[in-house]
C-alpha cells in the first residue's frame, strides 16, 4: 500500500505536528455567578464545581482564572429583589454592576462579559415584559437598552444580550453609543435555542419562568436555516461577536453559522452539556478529563473562536 494514514498517527510527536485544531485556554470565556452578600461560595448542586459567589469571592476567582491563563469571564447576577419587569437588573448598584467594577478594578486587564437580560430579575421569570399573557418585545427591549448601559457605566467591556428579542442588538447599540460607550462591544446571543439543555442553569440563577415557555422567543430546535437569518440580522445591527447556544447538539449550527460570519463566532457549552459530563465521570462510566477535552475540542473544530463552559478554570488546570 501506498498510503497508509496511519503514517501521521505513529507517535505523540507526529501528531502533534500534524494537528488541525488547537485549543487555548485563551479561547475560553468562564461564565460565574453573583449574588449578594459577603465571602459566600455556595456550592450549586445541579452543577458539581461551580458556584454562587458574592463581589468578594468572585473577585478572588476572577484573579484565580486570570493567573491560569484565563482571561474572559461572563457574569450573571442573582439579585435581591424581583418584580414584573425586572427592575433590579438596571439599578446602578445591582449586584451585577458591583461585580463588574470590583473586577475591573483588581483585575483590569480582564476581558469581563454580562449577560443582558430580564428573566433573573422577572418574578415571572420570563425574559421580557408580559403584556396579555406573553412577552411583548418592543417594550423589553426598550428596558434592555437601560440594563446594558449601567453595566457600561460600571466599567463592562462587552455586554451579552441573551433575551433573542428582535432588533434588541441595533438598539443597544445606538444606546451605548448615545452615552459614548463606542467600545464597549456586544456579544449577541444570535442563535439561541429553545432546549431542554438549561435546565441547571435556570435552577442556579432561578430564572424558571413561572408559566408556559420561551418557545415564542428562543429558536425551535429543528431549523437551522434560521440560524442564519438570525445571525445575519445581528451582525447588521452592529454585534461584535456572535454566539451559537447551546453547543454540542448544535455543532453543525455552528459550522453553518461560522461559514457565513465575518465577525467571530461563540459557542456556550451550557449547564445541561457540563452536568451531563460530570455525573457520567462521578459513576465512573467516562474519563471526565478525556470527555472534558474532546467536547471543547468539537465545539472549536466545528468553528467556535470562543467557547463560554463551565469546564474553563478545569481545563486550565490540566493544560497548567
Amino acid at each position: 500500500m501506498k498510503i497508509r494514514p496511519r503514517r501521521l498517527r505513529k507517535t505523540s510527536a507526529v501528531r502533534d505536528m500534524v494537528r488541525e485544531t488547537g485549543l487555548s485556554v485563551k479561547n475560553l470565556i468562564a461564565p460565574l455567578f453573583v449574588k449578594h452578600g459577603n465571602n459566600v461560595k455556595d456550592p450549586i448542586p445541579s452543577m458539581p464545581g461551580q458556584y454562587h459567589f458574592s463581589v468578594d469571592m468572585l473577585v478572588k476567582e476572577a484573579e484565580d482564572l486570570w493567573s491560569l491563563g484565563v482571561l474572559s469571564i461572563i457574569i450573571f447576577g442573582l439579585p435581591d429583589r424581583k418584580d414584573s419587569v425586572g427592575s433590579s437588573s438596571w439599578d446602578r448598584e445591582g449586584i451585577v454592576q458591583q461585580a463588574v467594577s470590583a473586577v475591573k478594578k483588581a483585575v483590569p486587564d480582564m476581558v469581563v462579559i454580562t449577560d443582558v437580560c430580564l428573566c433573573e430579575y422577572t418574578d415571572h421569570g420570563h425574559c421580557g415584559v408580559i403584556k396579555d399573557g406573553a412577552v411583548d418585545n418592543d417594550a423589553t427591549v426598550e428596558l434592555l437598552v437601560r440594563q446594558a448601559i449601567t453595566h457600561a457605566d460600571a466599567g463592562v467591556d462587552f455586554v451579552a444580550p441573551s433575551d433573542m428579542m428582535d432588533g434588541r442588538v441595533g438598539a443597544i447599540r445606538d444606546g451605548l453609543d448615545s452615552k459614548g460607550y463606542y467600545n464597549v462591544g456586544i456579544l449577541s446571543y444570535a442563535v439561541k435555542y429553545a432546549s431542554a439543555f438549561y435546565g441547571p442553569f435556570r435552577d442556579a440563577a432561578d430564572s424558571a419562568p413561572q408559566f408556559g415557555d420561551r418557545c415564542s422567543y428562543q429558536m425551535d430546535p429543528a431549523n437551522a436555516r434560521e440560524a442564519i437569518r438570525e445571525a445575519s440580522c445581528d451582525i447588521e445591527e452592529g454585534a461584535d461577536i456572535i454566539m451559537v447556544k447551546p453547543a454540542i447538539p448544535y455543532l453543525d449550527i455552528v459550522r453553518r453559522v461560522s461559514d457565513i460570519s465575518p465577525v467571530p463566532v461563540a459557542a456556550y457549552n451550557v449547564s445541561g452539556e457540563y452536568a451531563m459530563l460530570k455525573a457520567a465521570a462521578k459513576n465512573g462510566w467516562i474519563d471526565g478529563e478525556r470527555a472534558m477535552t474532546e467536547m471543547l475540542v468539537s465545539i472549536k473544530r466545528a468553528g467556535a473562536d470562543l467557547i463560554l463552559t463551565y469546564f474553563a478554570k478545569e481545563y486550565a488546570h490540566l493544560m497548567g
